[in-house]
């Protein structure tokens, strides 16, 4: 069984950066695609950027798009998201989410193909 821990969580200012890490425990995750989801009050959780078991390839949404990095070191079992030029609209809890598949080479973005995920990490961008 896979167990998934966010930390870097915070309040921060509007244009100010933040980095999201997800580590990994019970067993290692290098093969399967790393996700990362946000969920705001009240609504349901969203895409927000994905890269394969490699690290080869990643997607991100277009709301995110040159401002989020997602990137994974399979040899510490974790991946992180780094969070620069952040909006008051980037507020909300985070996610980070392994595929339940296992070597895949494309990204999946839609919630239920994720079966392991993190307990989330509440980030809070102020105007």
């Amino acid at each position: 069984q896979v167990q998934l821990v966010e930390s870097g969580g915070g309040l921060v200012q509007a244009g100010g950066s933040l980095r999201l890490s997800c580590a990994a425990s019970g067993r290692t995750v290098s093969s399967h695609n790393m996700g990362w989801f946000l969920q705001a009050p009240g609504k349901e959780r969203e895409f927000v950027a994905a890269l394969t078991w490699s690290g080869r390839s990643t997607y991100y949404a277009d709301s995110v798009k040159g401002r989020f990095t997602i990137s994974r070191d399979n040899a510490k079992n974790t991946a992180y998201l780094q969070m620069n030029s952040l909006k008051p609209e980037d507020t909300a809890v985070y996610y980070c989410a392994a595929d339940g598949a296992q070597y895949l080479r494309t990204i999946r973005t839609l919630p239920r193909w994720y079966d392991y995920w993190g307990q989330g990490a509440q980030v809070t961008v102020s105007s």
